[in-house]
Parts: structure tokens; C-alpha cells; sequence
């Protein structure tokens, strides 16, 4: 059954299934070219079309990277390990490190876009952050970038009533970040919910994280609350699907 199921496989597919069986198994190793669209016509005796779906196929799924004039090539770029619980750990912001820290180790983070505004809260974070219809809030929207790569764009939401006249307002809130910073003001977060999802990014999503077509977003929501049971801060996340891996380690 597998031969017939086999046979009735575009042929794009299988060169392509091959093509990512060769870099899982480190035959092409990061950095290093692909055969083109002439080699895989020689090879396979395919037409160009089909060589050009199947390399196509690969650059879709975030693998490897087309360099004009030059091929393609398997991209040189190692997944984030973002450890979930880890990160938000008040061992980790609470002496202050970033929460960032736990997932990248040395490797070069920059936050190369840092905004603050205050704003109106949309209706959604409003119901988040139980806010009236006249509240106001702090908007600190960042983008990531890891190793020369942009990986993740957020952009937090936290009560001007709360936050107002402090470091959170100014773009570097300091050592141990915001969570630090809510904790010096008597609303420490010891309790953050996260909620994922996935979809296809918005053409502002795709352009200011630099994807390859086809790469889907992880969103990632979270909200964090204090010691009363305040939500103090909510966080909208759109990470490069590519460039991640969630990880969760709990006790049973």
C-alpha cells in the first residue's frame, strides 16, 4: 500500500522529501548550497518546473533560503528553545536577568525597535486588564532580533494607572525588565497564563520578520497577574514558526 501511495506522490514532493532527508541526516549542513534546478533536472529527469516546485517546497517549510545569483541554501540558523516556564521564573527576572536569557544564553539578542506610547486600550486588552472605558495604557511595542535574524515582534499592554511616571513608560525599563520593575511597585506577578495559536502572517508580519513565503507565526498571549489577582500586564507575541521551539517542563 505504501508503493501505491508512493507512486501517486507529486514529483516535486519526492525530490523534495529526499532533499529534507539529506539535511536531517546532515548530508547538506548548514550554510551549504543545494543541487539547483539543473542538477535535480540530471538527476531526476524532471522538467525545470518540477526541480523549481520541489526546491520551492523546502524554502515554504523555512529550511533553506534562496541568495540570488547564488542558489539555495540550507539556512544557518538554530532554532530558539523557548523554555516557557523557565523564562518567567521569578528566580529569573527577579535577580535581574532578562527573562530572555533562558532561552538564548550568549548567543546576540538586540531589541532593535523599541516604541512607547500611551494609548487607548483596545477593546480585547481592556477586557484583559478589566478597564473602563476611559482608562488608559502603556503600549511597549519590540522587535527581536537573534544572530542578525528577526524572530519575534510584541508589543505589551499595562494599566497607566499602575505604570504611569515610572522606568516601564521609557524604553529601557532595566535590570530584570518590566516584571522587576511591576514588583518594586508592590505588584509582583506570580501567576502568568499563555494562550497559542498559529496562522499565516500579515503582510507587515511577514516584512518586519523577514520570512520566507509560506512560513506560518506562532501567536503567542499572555497575561500576568499579581498577588491580588490583577491582571497586570498583557502581551501579544508573533514569533517566526521556523525559528522556534516551545518547550514545557513541569512536575507531574
Amino acid at each position: 500500500m505504501s508503493g501505491r501511495g508512493s507512486a501517486r506522490q507529486p514529483e516535486y514532493q519526492r525530490i523534495a522529501a529526499e532533499l529534507r532527508a539529506g539535511i536531517e541526516a546532515g548530508e547538506y549542513g548548514p550554510g551549504e548550497r543545494l543541487p539547483g534546478e539543473n542538477d535535480l533536472m540530471a538527476t531526476h529527469g524532471v522538467a525545470r518546473m518540477t526541480a523549481r516546485q520541489a526546491l520551492a517546497l523546502l524554502q515554504a517549510e523555512g529550511l533553506v533560503e534562496a541568495r540570488k545569483g547564488a542558489g539555495v541554501f540550507v539556512r544557518d540558523f538554530r532554532p530558539i528553545r523557548r523554555r516557557g516556564i523557565e523564562r518567567l521564573a521569578h528566580t529569573q527576572w527577579g535577580s535581574g536577568r532578562s527573562i530572555w536569557a533562558a532561552d538564548v544564553g550568549e548567543r546576540d539578542l538586540v531589541v532593535d525597535s523599541v516604541g512607547v506610547t500611551e494609548e487607548a486600550a483596545p477593546a480585547a486588552v481592556a477586557g484583559v486588564l478589566e478597564l473602563g472605558d476611559e482608562d488608559r495604557v502603556c503600549v511597549r511595542r519590540r522587535r527581536f532580533v537573534l544572530d542578525g535574524k528577526p524572530v519575534l515582534l510584541s508589543v505589551s499592554y499595562l494599566p497607566m494607572d499602575l505604570v504611569g511616571g515610572t522606568p516601564i513608560t521609557r524604553p529601557d525599563t532595566g535590570p530584570g525588565g518590566t516584571y522587576a520593575r511591576l514588583e518594586e511597585l508592590g505588584h509582583r506577578p506570580v501567576r502568568f497564563r499563555e494562550e497559542i495559536r498559529s496562522r499565516m502572517p500579515n503582510g507587515e508580519e511577514s516584512a518586519q520578520l523577514n520570512m520566507a513565503p509560506g512560513t506560518p507565526v506562532m501567536l503567542v498571549g499572555r497575561t500576568a497577574y499579581d498577588e491580588q489577582g490583577r491582571a497586570v500586564e498583557a502581551n501579544e507575541m508573533v514569533l517566526d514558526a521556523a525559528a522556534y521551539v516551545l518547550e514545557y517542563g513541569f512536575e507531574a
